[in-house]
């Protein structure tokens, strides 16, 4: 006897939690019905019901997944696919999970995530393989992702080759910089402490000296005025020279006039 009103007693909270459990979903369901009748014209007030919803029943993947289409049709598709993803979670069929994936691809495609959509339409397809719309659903994603890796490839061989130029590019620099920093190291070499190049100081220092220790040499084919004024004195002794004796032969030859004679 004892043992039969425990089992009594377990039975009777086992069913009244049932019960309760059962109101809940009942009016979770209510919720998600009265916003279905508000989307149309009233967003606000349907997502307020559809919120209500999953608080009355947490795991009644029905308010989730109504309320990811909301917010797929006003293009709020972060949160549709939130919301979606959190109906897959909490899905106790297959038709629920089928449901759930294939909106989470169509929010993906809507975002440009192909390879994603690709496998959000793979697992409906798992829970629904006969569905024809996630099929083609599918293969339109496959297409998408194959393009846009296609172009993300494409992007990559750019950027390498921008990236290679720009090496070339600094290399160059690099190399231009050397070379002018061993030119203007050979010019600071040839000059001294003034700037002036040292080959022509010392050029200087020599010409100075030759200049002060030297006399002026007279360039070629000309006479200085101090060995036209030789050549004039030599010329004039000379001249006097050859006057004196031409009179003394004058003289010698000359006859003597004798005395008249009377």
């Amino acid at each position: 006897m004892k043992h039969l009103l425990i089992f009594i007693l377990t039975f009777s909270i086992s069913s009244v939690f049932s019960q309760e459990k059962d109101k809940a979903l009942l009016k979770s369901n209510d919720f998600v019905y009265q916003g279905n009748t508000l989307i149309e014209d009233d967003f606000i007030s349907a997502e307020k019901e559809y919120r209500k919803a999953i608080s009355k029943k947490p795991n009644n993947a029905i308010g989730a997944y109504n309320l990811g289409n909301a917010y797929y049709e006003t293009k709020n598709f972060d949160e549709a696919l939130l919301r979606h993803l959190e109906a897959a979670k909490i899905a106790n069929t297959k038709e629920e999970k089928h449901r759930a994936f294939h909106n989470i691809g169509n929010t993906l495609m809507e975002q440009k995530k192909c390879k994603e959509a690709v496998e959000a339409y793979k697992n409906a397809l798992r829970n629904n393989p006969n569905d024809e719309e996630s099929r083609y659903n599918f293969v339109v994603a496959k297409e998408c992702a194959k393009e846009q890796q296609q172009n993300e490839d494409k992007n990559k061989d750019k950027d390498k080759k921008d990236e290679d130029k720009e090496d070339e590019k600094k290399e160059d620099e690099k190399k231009d910089e050397g070379e002018n920093k061993d030119e203007k190291k050979d010019g600071d070499d040839e000059k001294d402490d003034q700037g002036k190049p040292k080959d022509d100081e010392n050029q200087n220092k020599d010409g100075d000296t030759k200049n002060k220790n030297d006399k002026p040499q007279p360039q070629s084919g000309k006479l200085s005025p101090q060995q036209v004024k030789n050549l004039l004195e030599a010329m004039n002794n000379e001249e006097k020279k050859v006057q004196q004796k031409i009179n003394a032969k004058k003289t010698k030859g000359k006859k003597v006039k004798a005395e008249k004679d009377w």
